[in-house]
């Protein structure tokens, strides 16, 4: 790959990386909410909603730091 290819590759690592801090951020929030919730809150309709939301986050970041790194071999 040429240094243009590396390059526009890098600008790519640069706004995946700023996606997957943000996504970071709001399953953090979102844990932090959930965490203070009370337990038979937690056990509810709306806290079982709220855990699958932090669990699809914490997927997504996670693909996104899998993505970032396989780039970053390039």
């Amino acid at each position: 790959m040429n240094a243009q290819g590396r390059k526009e590759i890098a600008k790519h690592i640069a706004s995946l990386a700023n996606i997957k801090n943000l996504l970071e951020n709001m399953k953090d929030e979102e844990e932090e909410k959930y965490d203070n919730m009370p337990e038979g809150l937690q056990e509810s309709e709306r806290g079982n909603q709220m855990q699958e939301a932090i669990d699809a986050l914490e997927t997504a970041v996670s693909s996104l730091e899998e993505t970032i790194d396989s780039l970053n071999e390039i």
